[in-house]
């Protein structure tokens, strides 16, 4: 059953055999996150491109519980023939530094396949705040040590690391951490003046900047976010090197075979290849990379473990 998974796969990736798919036996898609979330929705795209051009849409899988460890794992020790992947993101570079014990090593059980996109966040300050730029809210956290509020998704998500990681490089600056259940239970104490700033990913901010509800004061990619185009970076507003992101990554168990590994591979950057492919996920201000490949992925996670793992520590981070 292996070997016809590997070959139907490989057949599928070059856009031949599509038949040899094993009939009955379709990929599995875990996401180790709620449906209908932020990390869902693409996936079940991705899947649904998949779809046209394999013999059977592959399956989303929803795990959640303890984080996203129930998921990963289910992956990480399932069978090596490229039938279950795993659709993660940036939470899967924090996980050795937010759990003391994990069934599995994030980095050495999980292999990289292709880097979906990444999905830039923006610093938005409550529409009160004595403050129109970068520059100004750092000089009102400094001047006050402890006074002000931020609210994050909740211990750990991505929003609280970068937050986290803003208040750093800004030279240490002493902001109370908020945790909320997801970003849009934060949002209304940010809209009232509770929390005195918060940051989200793109696509849930842009209503909010647009219609002037908060502050748009920086986007965290290297260069300037076409539905915000008056937003500046936050190199340009004064903090170069700053740049967090949520990705989206697809992965497998370590040990299955390079063949399908590039197999795969091929199949998906062909999907995201594709221009109505990407006009959608960029409506969710995912920014595709269609070139990726197995070994950039991989340089890629490393690099986001090791850029996060010491801001973990630092702050004391652990999950909820």
């Amino acid at each position: 059953m292996r070997r016809r998974a590997l070959l139907g796969l490989a057949a599928a990736s070059l856009a031949t055999a599509a038949s040899a798919q094993p009939a009955g036996q379709p990929i599995r898609i875990v996401v180790p996150f709620a449906a209908g979330g932020p990390t869902d929705i693409p996936a079940r795209l991705l899947a649904e491109e998949l779809g046209k051009v394999l013999p059977q849409r592959p399956v989303v899988d929803n795990r959640t519980g303890a984080g996203v460890v129930v998921g990963t794992d289910a992956v990480a020790k399932s069978a090596k023939d490229g039938a279950t992947l795993l659709y993660t993101t940036v939470a899967h570079s924090a996980l050795r530094a937010m759990f003391a014990r994990l069934p599995f090593d994030p980095l050495a059980d999980l292999q990289p396949v292709a880097l979906v996109g990444v999905i830039p966040m923006v610093l938005m300050a409550n529409k009160d705040l004595p403050v129109n730029s970068l520059a100004e809210l750092i000089a009102l956290y400094r001047a006050s040590p402890g006074k002000y509020d931020y609210g994050s998704a909740g211990n750990g998500s991505a929003l609280h690391l970068a937050a986290e990681l803003f208040l750093r490089d800004a030279g240490g600056l002493k902001v109370t951490h908020v945790p909320y259940r997801g970003s849009a239970a934060a949002m209304p104490d940010l809209l009232n003046g509770t929390t005195t700033m918060m940051l989200d990913v793109a696509n849930n901010t842009l209503p909010y900047v647009q219609r002037g509800e908060v502050k748009g004061l920086a986007v965290s990619s290297a260069r300037r976010i076409p539905q915000l185009p008056e937003v500046p970076t936050f190199a340009e507003a004064g903090l170069p090197g700053y740049e967090a992101y949520t990705w989206h990554m697809i992965m497998v168990p370590r040990g299955t075979p390079a063949p399908v590994i590039k197999a795969l591979n091929g199949t998906i950057n062909g999907v995201l290849a594709k221009p109505d492919v990407q006009q959608r996920l960029a409506d969710l201000a995912l920014q595709v990379r269609s070139d990726s490949t197995p070994e950039s992925a991989e340089a890629w996670l490393q690099a986001e473990t090791a850029k996060w793992e010491p801001i973990i520590r630092a702050a004391g981070i652990k999950p909820d």
